[in-house]
């Protein structure tokens, strides 16, 4: 490869891999749950499901990343993605069939979850050395992988109900395995076998001993002492944490029942809903072109303050559809921005050869509060009301966010001198 040649179509091509299967998971989201209420009436199943899905996939991000150190980036994601599109058609196959009980349908979303969750823990790791093949950012990078995820989000679930009504949630299950197909041949096409650089000196640079169990538990705590060690990564996913939270206990909880009780039109919700994640995809869009000219820790903490408290109080305050979606597209906006941030900074801090164990973990963590924060929000509007539900978690908010303008480890956002060397591409472990 010619040093001032840039190659965009490796990057490219696991970006709109991401794009495509993320649509697919989207008509998943919505699909399954319609299967599981219309086959079981029952709202509890549907919860079972739903976990058994979101528990493995969180854990195997958290704790793949020895394995995929061994098997490789590029040759897990592949392996994930056809084994999760595997399951996902045996669930549309023993659905077509009229064949299938709960308990397969909950193992076989757990399988699809657990191998997603491995698959995407390799995958952000190979963005790094796919950006400097670009000649990109990796503000721009992760900005355009974001707002992959973003753009699948808006698309795939208005699609998703389409054609549940349509075609039934069984069809639309087999889209998404077939989705799943269409980025392996994407990621076999388009992106090389990706050889991290290797690190001068550290435990990590010797060569792999086989995955024991041993090995296993003590290169996860190598990663884990790694991420206690740097505070502004503790911190980064502390915020994270707990927005997260408190985002959850909104969209599951304080939106749709301002749409219900105040509103009174379910509509309202998905104008909302739909304003929100808009903005979001134009905030990431917007630092991908721009990211690589802002100073990192004024716009991330600028960006934060401004998007994560007012949507909470416009929803204690207002009634008006169109001032509320107003609010929370211009917030959705200021709250796509620091996603890209967040990505750099964690590409620069953590060393390659630690980014699947160190990564892993922080992705993890930041779906902890979900499940939370739906119970959470239940509580507090069950328990003070809405208004004060909103104000109290809106004020918790605006403290929290308020963080990285008063503590000085907030400033490590900002560049290093240094840039990273250039990429190996060669032969993957095997």
């Amino acid at each position: 490869m010619s040093d001032t040649a840039p190659r965009r179509a490796p990057l490219l091509g696991l970006i709109g891999a991401y794009l495509v299967s993320g649509a697919g998971t989207a008509l998943s989201a919505i699909a399954i749950p319609w299967l599981v209420l219309v086959t079981t009436g029952s709202a509890v199943a549907t919860g079972v499901v739903g976990f058994a899905e979101l528990a493995p996939y969180v854990l195997l991000q958290a704790t793949a990343g020895p394995l995929v150190d061994r098997v490789g980036l590029r040759r897990t994601f592949l392996i994930g993605n056809l084994v999760a599109a595997a399951a996902v058609f045996a669930v549309f196959l023993l659905s077509a069939l009229h064949d299938l009980p709960l308990g397969a349908l909950a193992a076989l979303v757990a399988v699809a979850g657990a191998v997603r969750g491995a698959a995407d823990a390799a995958s952000t790791p190979m963005i790094p050395p796919l950006a400097r093949l670009a000649r990109w950012s990796d503000e721009r990078a992760v900005g355009l992988y974001s707002g992959a995820n973003r753009a699948a989000l808006l698309v795939g679930m208005p699609l998703a109900g389409v054609l549940v009504a349509l075609v039934g949630p069984a069809v639309t299950i087999l889209i998404d395995s077939l989705s799943f197909l269409c980025a392996v041949v994407i990621v076999a096409a388009t992106v090389p076998r990706i050889e991290p650089v290797p690190e001068a000196t550290g435990p990590a640079s010797a060569a792999a001993p086989r995955l024991g169990l041993r090995a296993y538990v003590t290169e996860l705590r190598e990663g884990l002492r790694f991420l206690r060690a740097d505070r502004l990564l503790l911190s980064l996913m502390a915020l994270i944490v707990l927005t997260n939270l408190l985002d959850q206990a909104m969209s599951a909880v304080f939106l749709p029942v301002w749409a219900h009780d105040r509103v009174h039109d379910a509509v309202a919700f998905g104008v909302v809903g739909g304003a929100s994640g808009l903005g979001m995809l134009v905030g990431v869009l917007l630092t991908a072109w721009l990211g690589g000219r802002l100073r990192r820790w004024l716009t991330f903490a600028c960006c934060t303050l401004v998007a994560s408290a007012p949507p909470f109080f416009a929803i204690a305050g207002w009634t008006s559809v169109a001032a509320v979606a107003a609010v929370f597209f211009v917030c959705g906006v200021f709250g796509g921005v620091p996603n890209p941030i967040i990505g750099a900074v964690q590409y620069e801090r953590v060393p390659a050869l630690l980014q699947t164990r160190v990564l892993g973990a922080m992705k993890a963590s930041a779906y902890l509060g979900v499940p939370f924060g739906s119970l959470l929000g239940g509580l507090l509007a069950q328990g003070v009301g809405l208004t004060w539900a909103c104000v109290g978690a809106g004020v918790v908010m605006l403290v929290a966010t308020a963080a990285p303008l008063v503590f000085p480890v907030w400033r490590g956002l900002d560049r290093p001198d240094a840039a990273p060397g250039p990429p190996r591409l060669g032969r993957e472990p095997a």
